[in-house]
């Protein structure tokens, strides 16, 4: 799964990465090294502008909430569950099918974070006794340092409690496409660690290579089956992952400080 990331890049960097023609200085974010659930996460997306009397899609840079709302939902409670869409089943999935067709964006990011868990787990004696350690979060991102963009869907929401000119009236939620974690080796790995990312946890985003930018963003793209096959996971061997503070396991400490490297996972966790 993703269910915590760092997004510290801002709008003129994306703008040229993306070749974003349109933002908005109030859809600005500060840098967010510990993007949590229902936080506002920067999305790329083509869209023709409203009013506008050109229809032609236009790449814009949006502000979005991480936790995608069905436009079919009666209330938006939920919405921290529905962070992520596995690419898998995606394309039958109620929630996710008809924004799969057409409402694909991209969920610019420096990185993820994920904890170690399944076959890692152990017990720890501990002054006699048996404790279960913390969990050790380690931090995932290009081996190059190139921005890491998710495969991410969205969706409009009506609040129809509200009057339509109410700026809370229309909801624009998000959702994080996750794939199988690659088992092949790391690009860097950690001396004393996982050597693949399956060996952290067994899903991952699912990371758009740049050749596949335009075509996952273009709204003209709606066949199922033409846009699964740009649901195929990268080519293997572009990751590094390192241990990172467990301070980050604490969506209240954000900073650039959280995604410093450590020479070894903390005493009492994990690896």
């Amino acid at each position: 799964m993703c269910g915590r990331y760092a997004a510290s890049r801002g709008p003129e960097d994306l703008a040229g990465i993306f070749q974003i023609e349109k933002w908005e200085p109030e859809e600005t974010l500060a840098p967010d090294y510990n993007v949590a659930p229902t936080k506002e996460v920067h999305a790329i997306l083509d869209r023709p502008l409203k009013d506008a009397p050109d229809p032609r899609p236009v790449r814009q840079l949006r502000k979005l909430k991480w936790g995608l709302v069905p436009s079919w939902s009666k209330t938006p409670e939920g919405a921290a569950r529905m962070i992520n869409a596995r690419s898998e089943t995606l394309h039958e999935k109620p929630s996710f099918r008809r924004a799969f067709a057409a409402r694909r964006c991209i969920l610019p990011a420096d990185g993820y974070y994920e904890w170690v868990t399944g076959s890692q787990e152990r017990e720890l004696e501990v002054e006699g006794k048996k404790k279960r350690p913390r969990k050790q979060p380690y931090f995932v991102s290009p081996a190059d340092g190139s921005v890491f963009a998710m495969a991410g869907l969205y969706e409009f929401w009506r609040d129809k409690t509200l009057p339509d000119d109410h700026p809370g009236a229309w909801w624009v939620t998000c959702s994080v496409i996750t794939t199988e974690a690659e088992s092949t080796p790391l690009a860097v790995a950690p001396a004393d660690g996982p050597r693949s990312l399956a060996d952290i946890h067994p899903r991952m985003p699912l990371m758009l290579t740049p050749d596949r930018w335009d075509a996952w963003l273009d709204p003209a793209r709606t066949d199922l089956d033409d846009l699964r096959s740009l649901l195929a996971p990268p080519p293997p061997g572009l990751m590094r992952a390192y241990p990172v503070s467990t301070a980050v396991s604490n969506v209240r400490n954000n900073g650039a400080e959280l995604l410093k490297e450590l020479e070894a996972p903390e005493e009492g966790t994990l690896f």
